[in-house]
């Protein structure tokens, strides 16, 4: 039996809003929107799709699952991304070499020092 991992799927309250974000905050394509779902495809790689549903429950603690993000220059890209509308969190990290973020429904996602 061999799996392949198809795509990652992200609940949030307004599925249009927050993919569209990704979009633009990853640089990504949609690939597929319609009334119920949007999805996002890497231009530049194969891989995964993100799949963004909505549900009628907010996100109510920490997520057990985020997604890390390496870019060129950290502190330029984390600027962005709170300009976009991401903030700067706390989950209880130390000093750390990531920043925490979340996305505007409050999703965390990590920007890590470049490599």
């Amino acid at each position: 039996m061999t799996l392949t991992w198809e795509e990652l799927v992200v609940d949030c309250q307004d599925f249009l809003a927050q993919g569209h974000w990704w979009a633009d905050a990853l640089g990504w394509q949609i690939v597929d929107e319609d009334e119920d779902s949007i999805e996002l495809r890497n231009p530049d790689a194969p891989g995964p799709t993100l799949l963004f549903l909505t549900v009628l429950e907010g996100k109510t603690t920490k997520n057990r699952l985020h997604l890390d993000f390496v870019p060129d220059d950290q502190d330029a890209e984390v600027d962005r991304l709170v300009a976009m509308g991401a903030s700067r969190i706390d989950i209880g990290q130390q000093k750390q070499s990531w920043v925490v973020l979340a996305d505007p429904e409050g999703n965390e996602f990590c920007v890590l020092a470049a490599r």
